[in-house]
């Protein structure tokens, strides 16, 4: 495994290819591939929020309406928390790894 861990805005996370993405999770350059957000088990790539909020919700997370910017959702048998851009086209890696993370053996992150 390898990359470079990038500390931003309280956030520590594993960047792979550190010049294809900057620090704010966009992508630079016209050669770099493009992550995606697939439910294992159905192998479906995750195209909207309401496709993953279905998935998350048959896993047992629970919608939070606290805050107009954000989608968050909590799982109550855990103290996880997952917070989305309420914009999809702002999804990042960053954003995936979070929500593989917290749902193991359920979601992975693959170039498309």
């Amino acid at each position: 495994m390898s990359g470079v861990w990038v500390f931003n805005n309280g956030v520590v996370r594993r960047v792979e290819n550190p010049g294809a993405e900057s620090l704010d999770g966009s992508r630079q350059g016209s050669n770099t591939r493009r992550k995606v957000l697939v439910h294992t088990p159905s192998n479906e790539v995750i195209t909207s929020y309401a496709v993953l909020e279905r998935k998350l919700s048959s896993l047992g997370w629970e919608r939070y309406y606290d805050d107009p910017d954000l989608l968050q959702f909590h799982k109550r048998s855990t103290v996880h928390l997952i917070s989305l851009p309420k914009d999809f086209n702002k999804f990042k890696s960053m954003h995936m790894y979070d929500i593989v993370v917290k749902n193991r053996n359920v979601f992975e992150v693959r170039d498309m």
